[in-house]
């Protein structure tokens, strides 16, 4: 199979939009999904949002997703969080799969992928390429159609001082989930005085898990 040829423009604005969420939190959840009752703070967990290749290396990008117990059913579940059920790679991933494996077979799809810096096997490939998710909006990009969560978190990126990452409400509605509306709303746009001050607390936190009932 040929090689595909992408425009280099178009590698670093993926690449772009998926470093921009190396790091970022996503911490809120107003109720139990289960039963509706109200949670408390149970741990944090780092979780694989994708996997971008850098010469002949490999760097995983990785999101923290505030897991809560909930005080009437005492079930376990995750904050509000950009992946879609039974995954665990970001959405904006799978919807680049799913983007391009309606107008091309998967392999080629993976193919793609690759010369996009994104690592990820032909038959995760497939198994995304069925996956029965609601409609993702897209747009043309030199010739390519783009699922606008990768765009939208582009052009976010491009507001951010170095070594800072995307908001997790800000990252959720970019990626386009229904919790999105909740989430910003509790979250007022930060001045750059006070991204730097979170920036500074972020940079000072243990990316290990926290122990249970860890309630901060």
């Amino acid at each position: 199979m040929r090689k595909p040829r992408i425009p280099p423009i178009l590698v670093d604005l993926v690449q772009t939009a998926l470093t921009a969420c190396d790091g970022t939190v996503f911490d809120n959840r107003n109720f139990c999904p289960s039963c509706g009752g109200s949670l408390s703070g149970y741990d944090k967990k780092k979780k694989q949002f994708a996997v971008l290749m850098e010469g002949e290396g490999r760097h995983p990008v990785h999101v923290v997703v505030k897991r809560f117990s909930c005080q009437v059913c005492k079930k376990v579940c995750f904050a509000d969080e950009p992946f879609y059920p039974g995954t665990r790679i970001g959405s904006p991933v799978v919807d680049l799969c799913l983007t391009l494996s309606g107008t091309m077979p998967f392999t080629r799809t993976a193919a793609y992928l690759e010369e996009m810096g994104i690592h990820i096997d032909r038959m995760t490939v497939r198994n995304f390429s069925r996956l029965d998710v609601p409609e993702i909006p897209t747009a043309d990009v030199f010739g390519i159609h783009l699922p606008m969560s990768i765009i939208s978190l582009s052009t976010l990126a491009g507001g951010l001082r170095e070594g800072s990452c995307i908001e997790g409400a800000e990252a959720l509605a970019a990626c386009g989930f229904p919790s999105a509306e909740r989430a910003a709303a509790l979250h007022a746009p930060l001045t750059t005085e006070e991204r730097d001050e979170r920036d500074e607390e972020h940079s000072k936190e243990e990316w290990e898990v926290q122990e249970p009932h860890d309630r901060r």
